[in-house]
Protein backbone atom coordinates (compact mmCIF):
# COMPACT_ATOMS: atom_id res chain seq x y z
CA UNK A 1 0.00 0.00 0.00
CA UNK A 2 1.31 3.13 -0.95
CA UNK A 3 1.55 6.25 1.25
CA UNK A 4 -0.98 7.92 -0.02
CA UNK A 5 -3.08 5.08 0.73
CA UNK A 6 -1.99 5.29 4.49
CA UNK A 7 -2.75 8.64 4.73
CA UNK A 8 -6.23 8.48 3.25
CA UNK A 9 -7.05 5.71 6.01
CA UNK A 10 -5.86 7.46 8.42
CA UNK A 11 -8.13 10.36 7.83
CA UNK A 12 -10.67 7.69 7.14
CA UNK A 13 -10.41 6.91 11.24
CA UNK A 14 -10.43 10.46 12.38
CA UNK A 15 -13.52 11.36 10.77
CA UNK A 16 -15.10 8.16 11.56
CA UNK A 17 -13.93 8.93 15.36
CA UNK A 18 -15.30 12.59 15.17
CA UNK A 19 -18.04 11.64 13.84
CA UNK A 20 -19.05 8.90 16.79
CA UNK A 21 -17.96 11.42 19.37
CA UNK A 22 -20.53 14.00 17.72
CA UNK A 23 -23.14 11.26 17.39
CA UNK A 24 -22.58 10.53 21.07
CA UNK A 25 -25.08 11.79 23.49
CA UNK A 26 -24.28 14.78 26.14
CA UNK A 27 -24.71 13.43 29.47
CA UNK A 28 -27.08 14.83 31.60
CA UNK A 29 -26.41 17.96 33.12
CA UNK A 30 -28.68 19.33 36.38
CA UNK A 31 -28.61 23.29 36.16
CA UNK A 32 -28.16 25.46 39.82
CA UNK A 33 -26.12 28.15 41.68
CA UNK A 34 -23.59 28.66 43.97
CA UNK A 35 -25.12 29.27 47.84
CA UNK A 36 -23.51 29.74 51.37
CA UNK A 37 -25.44 28.91 54.58
CA UNK A 38 -27.03 31.47 56.24
CA UNK A 39 -27.40 32.74 59.53
CA UNK A 40 -30.10 35.64 60.38
CA UNK A 41 -29.80 37.42 63.56
CA UNK A 42 -33.17 38.44 65.09
CA UNK A 43 -33.69 41.24 67.17
CA UNK A 44 -33.98 40.48 70.66
CA UNK A 45 -35.97 43.77 71.66
CA UNK A 46 -37.27 46.79 69.75
CA UNK A 47 -34.92 48.86 70.43
CA UNK A 48 -33.14 51.54 68.68
CA UNK A 49 -29.53 50.72 67.48
CA UNK A 50 -26.82 52.90 68.24
CA UNK A 51 -23.49 51.22 67.23
CA UNK A 52 -22.70 49.58 63.58
CA UNK A 53 -19.23 47.69 64.16
CA UNK A 54 -19.42 45.99 60.73
CA UNK A 55 -19.98 46.30 57.16
CA UNK A 56 -21.23 44.52 54.22
CA UNK A 57 -18.91 42.20 52.84
CA UNK A 58 -16.90 42.58 55.55
CA UNK A 59 -15.68 38.89 57.21
CA UNK A 60 -15.59 38.58 60.89
CA UNK A 61 -14.59 35.96 63.62
CA UNK A 62 -16.43 34.42 65.82
CA UNK A 63 -18.08 35.98 68.92
CA UNK A 64 -17.22 39.71 67.19
CA UNK A 65 -19.80 42.16 67.97
CA UNK A 66 -21.27 43.20 64.59
CA UNK A 67 -24.00 45.89 66.17
CA UNK A 68 -25.58 47.14 69.65
CA UNK A 69 -29.06 48.38 70.64
CA UNK A 70 -29.90 50.94 72.93
CA UNK A 71 -29.79 49.11 76.23
CA UNK A 72 -31.54 52.26 78.59
CA UNK A 73 -35.02 50.46 79.07
CA UNK A 74 -33.84 47.10 79.13
CA UNK A 75 -31.40 47.90 81.92
CA UNK A 76 -34.10 49.73 84.31
CA UNK A 77 -36.39 46.95 83.69
CA UNK A 78 -33.84 44.92 85.03
CA UNK A 79 -33.25 47.07 87.90
CA UNK A 80 -36.87 46.59 88.60
CA UNK A 81 -36.52 43.21 88.39
CA UNK A 82 -33.73 42.70 91.12
CA UNK A 83 -35.21 45.02 93.27
CA UNK A 84 -38.56 43.22 93.36
CA UNK A 85 -36.46 39.78 93.86
CA UNK A 86 -34.73 41.78 96.93
CA UNK A 87 -38.07 42.42 97.88
CA UNK A 88 -39.45 39.24 98.05
CA UNK A 89 -35.81 37.46 99.63
CA UNK A 90 -36.61 39.72 102.35
CA UNK A 91 -40.49 38.64 102.43
CA UNK A 92 -39.08 34.91 102.40
CA UNK A 93 -36.45 35.70 105.68
CA UNK A 94 -38.98 37.55 107.72
CA UNK A 95 -41.42 34.04 107.66
CA UNK A 96 -38.27 32.10 108.05
CA UNK A 97 -37.22 34.20 110.99
CA UNK A 98 -40.83 34.06 112.30
CA UNK A 99 -42.08 36.81 114.64
CA UNK A 100 -40.20 38.92 116.84
CA UNK A 101 -40.19 38.97 120.70
CA UNK A 102 -41.48 42.34 121.01
CA UNK A 103 -44.52 41.45 119.01
CA UNK A 104 -45.22 38.29 120.85
CA UNK A 105 -45.06 40.39 124.14
CA UNK A 106 -47.46 43.53 122.55
CA UNK A 107 -49.70 40.35 122.38
CA UNK A 108 -49.30 39.09 125.68
CA UNK A 109 -50.24 42.35 126.66
CA UNK A 110 -53.22 43.13 124.47
CA UNK A 111 -54.00 39.49 125.93
CA UNK A 112 -54.14 40.87 129.35
CA UNK A 113 -55.75 43.83 128.75
CA UNK A 114 -58.71 41.47 126.92
CA UNK A 115 -58.74 39.83 130.22
CA UNK A 116 -59.36 42.42 132.86
CA UNK A 117 -61.96 44.35 130.46
CA UNK A 118 -63.90 40.34 130.39
CA UNK A 119 -63.67 39.93 134.10
CA UNK A 120 -64.90 43.90 134.63
CA UNK A 121 -67.87 43.29 132.41
CA UNK A 122 -68.95 39.81 134.00
CA UNK A 123 -68.77 41.49 137.54
CA UNK A 124 -70.79 44.60 136.53
CA UNK A 125 -73.42 41.63 134.61
CA UNK A 126 -73.69 39.82 137.66
CA UNK A 127 -74.03 42.85 140.00
CA UNK A 128 -76.65 43.84 137.87
CA UNK A 129 -78.36 40.87 137.59
CA UNK A 130 -78.59 40.34 141.46
CA UNK A 131 -80.76 43.35 141.52
CA UNK A 132 -83.38 42.80 138.76
CA UNK A 133 -85.50 40.62 141.92
CA UNK A 134 -85.47 43.95 144.03
CA UNK A 135 -86.44 46.01 141.02
CA UNK A 136 -83.21 48.45 141.00
CA UNK A 137 -82.14 47.97 137.87
CA UNK A 138 -83.78 47.66 134.44
CA UNK A 139 -83.88 44.96 131.72
CA UNK A 140 -82.32 47.09 129.27
CA UNK A 141 -79.00 47.71 131.08
CA UNK A 142 -79.30 43.99 132.03
CA UNK A 143 -79.43 42.97 128.41
CA UNK A 144 -76.08 45.96 127.71
CA UNK A 145 -74.36 44.52 130.65
CA UNK A 146 -74.88 40.51 129.33
CA UNK A 147 -74.12 41.93 126.18
CA UNK A 148 -70.83 43.83 127.17
CA UNK A 149 -69.87 40.99 129.10
CA UNK A 150 -69.91 38.58 125.39
CA UNK A 151 -68.42 41.16 123.67
CA UNK A 152 -65.51 40.98 126.22
CA UNK A 153 -65.38 37.16 126.23
CA UNK A 154 -64.79 37.28 122.56
CA UNK A 155 -62.00 39.80 122.44
CA UNK A 156 -59.93 37.55 124.87
CA UNK A 157 -60.48 34.92 122.59
CA UNK A 158 -59.30 36.84 119.91
CA UNK A 159 -56.35 38.01 121.36
CA UNK A 160 -55.74 34.62 122.19
CA UNK A 161 -55.47 33.56 119.14
CA UNK A 162 -53.54 36.34 118.02
CA UNK A 163 -50.31 35.36 120.68
CA UNK A 164 -51.09 31.74 119.63
CA UNK A 165 -50.60 32.62 116.03
CA UNK A 166 -47.71 34.63 117.08
CA UNK A 167 -46.05 31.71 119.22
CA UNK A 168 -46.82 29.11 116.11
CA UNK A 169 -44.56 31.17 114.14
CA UNK A 170 -45.06 31.04 110.16
CA UNK A 171 -47.45 28.15 107.84
CA UNK A 172 -45.24 26.14 105.99
CA UNK A 173 -47.34 27.10 103.25
CA UNK A 174 -46.76 30.94 103.50
CA UNK A 175 -42.98 30.06 103.28
CA UNK A 176 -43.92 27.64 100.23
CA UNK A 177 -45.56 30.44 98.47
CA UNK A 178 -42.61 33.02 99.99
CA UNK A 179 -40.12 30.66 98.02
CA UNK A 180 -42.39 30.02 94.80
CA UNK A 181 -42.55 34.24 94.67
CA UNK A 182 -38.97 34.84 94.86
CA UNK A 183 -37.73 31.62 92.63
CA UNK A 184 -40.50 33.37 89.71
CA UNK A 185 -38.62 37.05 90.72
CA UNK A 186 -35.06 35.87 90.45
CA UNK A 187 -36.19 33.70 87.09
CA UNK A 188 -37.12 37.49 85.53
CA UNK A 189 -34.16 39.17 86.54
CA UNK A 190 -31.99 36.08 84.92
CA UNK A 191 -34.19 36.64 81.93
CA UNK A 192 -34.18 40.75 81.37
CA UNK A 193 -29.92 39.75 82.10
CA UNK A 194 -30.18 37.30 79.17
CA UNK A 195 -32.09 40.21 77.23
CA UNK A 196 -29.47 43.40 78.14
CA UNK A 197 -26.63 40.53 76.69
CA UNK A 198 -28.35 40.30 73.62
CA UNK A 199 -28.59 43.75 72.98
CA UNK A 200 -24.58 43.26 71.51
CA UNK A 201 -25.43 41.24 68.52
CA UNK A 202 -22.63 38.66 68.32
CA UNK A 203 -21.72 36.73 65.06
CA UNK A 204 -22.08 32.75 66.31
CA UNK A 205 -20.04 31.89 63.71
CA UNK A 206 -16.99 33.36 61.45
CA UNK A 207 -18.26 34.34 57.84
CA UNK A 208 -19.41 36.99 55.71
CA UNK A 209 -21.55 40.02 56.43
CA UNK A 210 -23.95 39.65 53.45
CA UNK A 211 -26.48 42.28 54.65
CA UNK A 212 -27.31 44.48 57.56
CA UNK A 213 -30.74 45.62 56.63
CA UNK A 214 -31.44 48.29 59.17
CA UNK A 215 -29.12 51.53 59.70
CA UNK A 216 -28.32 53.42 62.75
CA UNK A 217 -30.82 54.81 64.47
CA UNK A 218 -32.87 52.36 63.29
CA UNK A 219 -35.75 50.44 65.51
CA UNK A 220 -36.09 47.21 64.21
CA UNK A 221 -39.01 45.25 65.59
CA UNK A 222 -38.85 42.41 67.38
CA UNK A 223 -37.62 39.39 65.47
CA UNK A 224 -36.93 41.69 62.51
CA UNK A 225 -33.12 40.26 61.05
CA UNK A 226 -30.68 42.62 62.61
CA UNK A 227 -27.96 40.65 60.34
CA UNK A 228 -27.54 38.07 57.59
CA UNK A 229 -24.37 36.07 57.86
CA UNK A 230 -22.62 33.70 54.96
CA UNK A 231 -20.92 30.81 56.56
CA UNK A 232 -19.15 28.11 55.61
CA UNK A 233 -15.45 27.57 54.43
CA UNK A 234 -16.52 27.09 51.34
CA UNK A 235 -20.09 27.32 48.97
CA UNK A 236 -22.05 24.43 47.94
CA UNK A 237 -23.97 23.96 44.91
CA UNK A 238 -27.43 23.77 45.08
CA UNK A 239 -28.92 22.12 41.74
CA UNK A 240 -32.10 20.68 40.35
CA UNK A 241 -31.70 17.53 39.34
CA UNK A 242 -34.45 16.20 36.84
CA UNK A 243 -36.77 13.27 38.03
CA UNK A 244 -35.79 10.66 35.06
CA UNK A 245 -32.00 11.44 36.23
CA UNK A 246 -33.18 11.14 40.21
CA UNK A 247 -32.80 7.33 40.33
CA UNK A 248 -28.99 7.38 39.55
CA UNK A 249 -28.36 10.22 42.35
CA UNK A 250 -27.78 9.96 45.74
CA UNK A 251 -26.46 11.30 48.72
CA UNK A 252 -22.57 10.70 49.01
CA UNK A 253 -22.20 10.76 45.18
CA UNK A 254 -19.00 12.25 43.09
CA UNK A 255 -19.43 14.78 40.86
CA UNK A 256 -18.27 17.92 38.24
CA UNK A 257 -19.27 21.40 39.14
CA UNK A 258 -19.03 23.34 36.32
CA UNK A 259 -19.09 27.19 37.60
CA UNK A 260 -19.47 29.93 34.79
CA UNK A 261 -16.14 32.08 34.44
CA UNK A 262 -14.11 29.06 35.28
CA UNK A 263 -12.71 26.84 32.50
CA UNK A 264 -11.60 24.23 35.09
CA UNK A 265 -14.12 22.31 37.18
CA UNK A 266 -14.59 21.66 40.78
CA UNK A 267 -14.84 17.97 42.44
CA UNK A 268 -18.02 17.63 44.41
CA UNK A 269 -19.82 15.31 46.46
CA UNK A 270 -24.06 15.48 47.05
CA UNK A 271 -24.85 16.12 50.54
CA UNK A 272 -28.55 16.19 50.44
CA UNK A 273 -31.35 15.95 48.18
CA UNK A 274 -34.79 16.92 48.96
CA UNK A 275 -37.76 13.65 48.88
CA UNK A 276 -40.47 15.94 47.87
CA UNK A 277 -40.12 16.93 44.04
CA UNK A 278 -40.44 20.80 43.14
CA UNK A 279 -41.15 22.19 39.33
CA UNK A 280 -37.96 23.18 37.68
CA UNK A 281 -37.52 27.31 37.98
CA UNK A 282 -36.88 28.58 34.21
CA UNK A 283 -33.32 29.26 34.90
CA UNK A 284 -32.81 25.63 35.17
CA UNK A 285 -34.55 24.44 31.96
CA UNK A 286 -32.87 22.23 30.08
CA UNK A 287 -34.95 21.11 27.09
CA UNK A 288 -37.93 18.40 27.49
CA UNK A 289 -36.94 19.07 31.13
CA UNK A 290 -38.60 22.36 31.20
CA UNK A 291 -41.92 20.57 31.92
CA UNK A 292 -40.90 17.78 34.54
CA UNK A 293 -40.29 17.86 38.01
CA UNK A 294 -37.01 18.30 39.75
CA UNK A 295 -35.17 17.48 43.02
CA UNK A 296 -33.33 19.85 44.94
CA UNK A 297 -30.10 18.83 45.76
CA UNK A 298 -26.87 20.13 47.73
CA UNK A 299 -23.25 19.50 46.23
CA UNK A 300 -20.84 20.49 48.59
CA UNK A 301 -17.35 21.87 47.23
CA UNK A 302 -14.13 21.50 48.46
CA UNK A 303 -11.54 24.28 49.90
CA UNK A 304 -10.66 25.36 46.26
CA UNK A 305 -13.91 26.71 45.76
CA UNK A 306 -13.66 28.77 49.01
CA UNK A 307 -13.04 32.32 46.73
CA UNK A 308 -16.23 31.35 44.88
CA UNK A 309 -18.90 34.08 45.60
CA UNK A 310 -22.29 33.27 45.92
CA UNK A 311 -24.81 33.09 43.16
CA UNK A 312 -23.11 32.24 39.92
CA UNK A 313 -24.83 29.96 37.50
CA UNK A 314 -23.37 26.26 37.42
CA UNK A 315 -24.41 22.70 35.99
CA UNK A 316 -23.57 19.32 37.09
CA UNK A 317 -22.60 16.00 34.97
CA UNK A 318 -24.70 13.36 36.36
CA UNK A 319 -23.83 10.61 34.58
CA UNK A 320 -20.60 10.62 35.67
CA UNK A 321 -21.34 10.66 39.47
CA UNK A 322 -20.56 7.16 41.37
CA UNK A 323 -20.77 6.88 45.47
Amino acid sequence: MTVRGHVFDLMLLLVITALVGACAKAPPQALGTLEYDRITLPSPAAERIVAIDVREGERVAAGRTLLQLDPSHTGAELAVADALARQQREVLRELEVGPRKEEIARARADLAAAVATARQARANHERLQSLTGKEYVSVADLDRARAAAGSADGAVAAARAALDELLHGSRPEQIAQAKAALASAEAQVAAQRVLLGKLDVIAPRGGLIDSIPYKLGDQAPVGAPLAILLVGDAPYARIYVPEPQRAKVRVGSRVRVFVDGREQPFDGRIRLIRSEPVFTPYYALVGDDAVRLSFIAEVALGADAADLPAGLPLHVELPGAVP
